[in-house]
């Protein structure tokens, strides 16, 4: 039997966030993590994080108010979430950025004109309200550097790309700044190479600058040790059954149990049970140990379920290999669609990838799903534009994808629709409609390039509209699309103060969640960058902060 004070399950940013505030809070903390890597889904992702009222955006004279971001999500949240607990992200994001900036060795920059999803409605920002981790020298972590979860994708040469050097890579062809974006983070990375270093950025540095700050504050991180089951006494959460090194270990937990192992991405049947039977979970570029067993555990003890049917989507191409491509300023990039099995377009393609997600599987206009859908496009567009995650202008699409059917490409139209098994006659009038309001610079039909959100992939060199241009020149490409995710964003019901609950409302003592093993803080929608993130890391910290308040003693070993 082992005694401590807090025990949390899962490495993620919302889990490494609770730990540090554990221990900072005086707790002796152990962190449990299901796989033998440790970073979770944070680790594979942009690292951004949607932190409003942040000290960040502050130094640098970017001012905002509690009452104007909560404007903002009451009008993108609606009912679906309790006022309470969004008005405890806006009350505590500011603590939860101090929280890593104090505790960790991470630097953190503004992630510049990335818009609010919504930054057209009432309180939204087009400025942005998001940070994201400088690049970060992995070689800091010693020992630790091979436990940590490698990307989801990665360069064939050492550069740290941040989000504002990947918005402008992937205009290398089309701006000077693009060439310099990329020259300085290959710059970096091999000059850093060649002094001993080894650059990262996105969710790598911010996995890799938390697991530094756990070590500091002397909080035990155990790597391969799955939770089994929770320890209840007289309805209370008093520790964990976790699995190490292959015998189930009791360990007791005076203050309480942090739950943040992540959603159910990588199990089928839950997705096809509580979502859609079109989905597969080869689409997710969630961790693959993601199976949904830490809330099958909660469920069992009572815990409310909630937005089940949710996930981050994010709109793919199911490549073959470890991870699908991406499509996230592709969409948004001039001189491409995105078509249904009819031929036709069916909303506009550069709104933010969760609406997209949704568009996709049929959710907003409660019909059949789009799956798959089609980005079509042409040869100038692939000329102009970086692609699929890393795949430069001009360069050919990969073989394999040809060879599994996800990419196809003709010469004319008609032929391109053969091909795909879309009616030759229909595509070509629905490009002939798009051609023609994107000579006119505005989308009649669906508003593409309307929002400050849709421009900021766009290209700023095609004007009026920098996210619409002609598809005209063959040869013309359709690509397959499915509605991937970051993380399903349903899980256990929580509060403002991220305590689980139970189907009645009341809380189940001593034990919380926070991150996607959580129903979205946010109900439906994603209302920034990295709100997956700031969401995590800050009700990670407001788990710790009610149940300090609540712990009259330490733990003894």
């Amino acid at each position: 039997m082992r005694n401590v004070d807090l025990v949390v399950i899962g490495s993620g940013g919302g889990g490494m966030a609770a730990a540090l505030a554990g221990a900072r809070a005086g707790m002796r903390t152990v962190l449990f993590e299901k796989s033998p890597h440790y970073g979770g889904s944070t680790a594979l992702s942009g690292g951004g994080m949607w932190l409003p009222r942040n000290s960040v955006l502050a130094e640098r004279g970017l001012t905002d108010t509690r009452e104007r971001v909560l404007t903002y999500l009451r009008h993108t949240v609606g009912d679906d979430v309790p006022e309470a607990r969004l008005a405890a992200f806006v009350d505590h994001a500011p603590e939860a950025t101090d929280l890593l900036r104090r505790a960790t060795p991470l630097a953190f920059t503004h992630m510049r004109e990335y818009a609010d999803y919504y930054p057209e409605l009432p309180g939204g920002s087009a400025i942005g309200r998001s940070i994201e981790p400088a690049p970060f020298d992995a070689t800091r972590l010693g020992s630790d550097r091979d436990r940590l979860n490698p990307p989801a994708l990665e360069a064939p040469f050492p550069m740290p790309v941040t989000s504002s050097a990947y918005k402008w890579m992937n205009l290398a062809a089309r701006k000077p700044r693009g060439v310099w974006a990329g020259a300085s983070a290959l710059a970096k990375g091999l000059g850093g190479k060649a002094a001993g270093h080894e650059w990262i950025a996105g969710g790598q540095a911010l996995i890799a600058g938390l697991r530094l700050g756990l070590h500091a504050a002397g909080v035990t991180l155990r790597t391969s040790a799955p939770l089994r089951d929770l320890l209840i006494e007289d309805g209370r959460v008093v520790g964990v059954v976790v699995e190490l090194d292959g015998e189930a270990t009791e360990v007791r937990a005076a203050a309480g149990v942090v739950l943040a192992a992540g959603g159910f991405e990588r199990n089928q049947q839950m997705r096809h049970e509580y979502q859609s039977p079109v989905l597969d979970t080869e689409w997710s570029s969630a961790h693959r140990d993601n199976t949904g067993d830490v809330i099958r555990l909660a469920d069992r003890i009572g815990a409310d379920l909630d937005l089940m049917d949710q996930a981050w989507w994010f709109p793919c191409i199911p490549t073959p290999g470890r991870m699908p491509a991406p499509l996230l300023a592709e969409r948004s990039l001039p001189g491409s669609i995105i078509v249904n099995a009819a031929g036709e377009r069916f909303f506009n393609e550069a709104m933010s990838y969760m609406e997209a997600g949704q568009e996709i599987l049929g959710a907003h206009r409660d019909d059949d799903p789009h799956v798959p859908a089609w980005l079509v496009f042409d040869q100038r567009y692939r000329n102009r534009y970086a692609f699929g995650g890393g795949i430069l202008p001009r360069q050919p699409l990969p073989k394999a994808w040809y060879d599994a059917g996800v990419v196809h490409r003709a010469d004319s139209v008609e032929t391109l629709a053969a091909a795909v098994g879309l009616p030759p006659q229909r595509l070509e009038a629905t490009i002939e409609r798009f051609n023609l309001l994107a000579r006119h610079g505005h989308d009649e039909d669906f508003g593409k390039g309307k929002s400050a959100y849709d421009r900021y992939y766009g290209d700023p060199t095609v004007s009026p509209n920098p996210c619409l241009a002609p598809i005209e020149h063959g040869p013309f490409y359709a690509v397959k699309v499915v509605p991937g995710d970051l993380g399903t964003c349903g899980g256990l019901r929580a509060d403002e103060h991220a305590r689980v609950l139970r189907a009645d409302g009341t809380a189940i003592d001593g034990l919380y969640a926070t991150g996607n093993v959580a129903a979205n803080a946010f109900g439906k929608v994603y209302p920034g960058p990295g709100a997956t993130i700031g969401s995590a890391v800050t009700f990670g910290s407001l788990a710790v902060r009610h149940l300090s308040s609540r712990t009259t003693a330490p733990a003894t070993a």
